[in-house]
């Protein structure tokens, strides 16, 4: 479900293309909207009610994760190539592979820290590097923040509230949020009558990219946990290229083939759990066996003496 998430996300991109003509907040509140109404159908309107507790981790997940991921972005590529953006946002499988546990109080697992950085070679080499001036690095170091902070910071929601409840509560913050915005900052010429184009790409990632692809993604971490399933972001860049070449807009390389191979690669050792692991709780098993075995055989000999007494008495 969490790959299923990635790829629509990647694959979206020449989809949010097609928004470009139109005011960037109020795309995404509408956008969010639609992903909000969809998930309140799919919950039949039994929503579970958020605590304090969730707050901070909804707040981080629609500042962040979205609306500041979102203006980043489109900000950021005034001064970086895509390729440059996309090449530092393949180093989010290490950090989420770093920053997850470590946030528990673990050490992070060595076949998730490998993954991710297969992932991340594979991205750069799929994206070519790229380049940036003026501030391009620190937007392209702001977009790797938000991408890490929308996985982190639902990863407590997620567990209280679910993934459809997490998703919801999230879309709908972002989608009020990004409306005041937009009416804010633009007034009433931030809400143009969109063309039938815009109207196809809205609805489409609303839908797909929005609801189905929240759900799943947050699934992943609760299930996977968020350090293993961080690698997978790789594979929104390989959709990406995907989707690009078969609409024609860039042709398909062996560099890319084998950058694509790479973060295949990386994903697949991420996602790589111990055998071992399942023969301890066997192994434990046997330790209590033989220690109720060591005791059963020392209580008669406790007892002796005391029937030794009664007998006597």
């Amino acid at each position: 479900m969490a790959a299923v998430a990635a790829v629509f996300v990647g694959a979206s991109v020449p989809v949010t293309g097609l928004l470009d003509g139109y005011p960037v907040l109020s795309a995404q509140a509408v956008r969010y909207g639609i992903g909000a109404v969809l998930l309140l159908v799919w919950l039949r309107g039994r929503v579970p009610v958020p605590s304090r507790r969730d707050l901070g981790g909804l707040t981080v997940m629609v500042g962040a994760g979205m609306l500041g991921f979102n203006a980043a972005i489109l900000v950021g590529q005034r001064h970086a190539t895509p390729g440059f953006i996309a090449a530092v946002l393949g180093a989010s499988p290490l950090v989420l592979a770093v920053a997850a546990p470590m946030l528990r109080g673990r050490r992070p697992a060595p076949a998730a820290l490998a993954g991710s950085g297969l992932v991340g070679a594979g991205v750069l080499v799929l994206s070519g590097g790229g380049a940036w001036h003026g501030p391009g690095l620190a937007l392209a170091l702001l977009v790797l923040a938000c991408e890490v902070a929308f996985t982190l910071g639902g990863v407590g929601v997620v567990g209280r509230l679910g993934a459809v409840g997490a998703s919801f509560w999230a879309c709908a913050g972002a989608a009020v949020g990004g409306a005041v915005l937009s009416t804010l900052t633009g007034g009433v010429d931030a809400w143009p009558a969109p063309t039938a184009t815009e109207v196809t790409a809205v609805l489409v990632l609303g839908s797909l990219v929005t609801a189905v692809a929240f759900v799943f993604w947050y699934t992943g971490v609760a299930v996977l946990g968020a350090d293993r399933v961080g690698v997978l972001v790789g594979l929104m860049p390989v959709a990406g290229l995907a989707a690009s070449v078969v609409l024609g807009r860039q042709s398909l390389t062996a560099v890319a083939v084998g950058g694509a191979l790479v973060v295949a690669a990386g994903c697949a050792l991420g996602l790589s759990r111990r055998a071992p692991s399942a023969v301890r709780p066997a192994r434990g098993a046997l330790v209590v066996a033989g220690c109720a075995l060591r005791l059963s055989r020392r209580a008669p000999s406790a007892a002796r003496p005391a029937r030794r007494r009664a007998a006597a008495r």
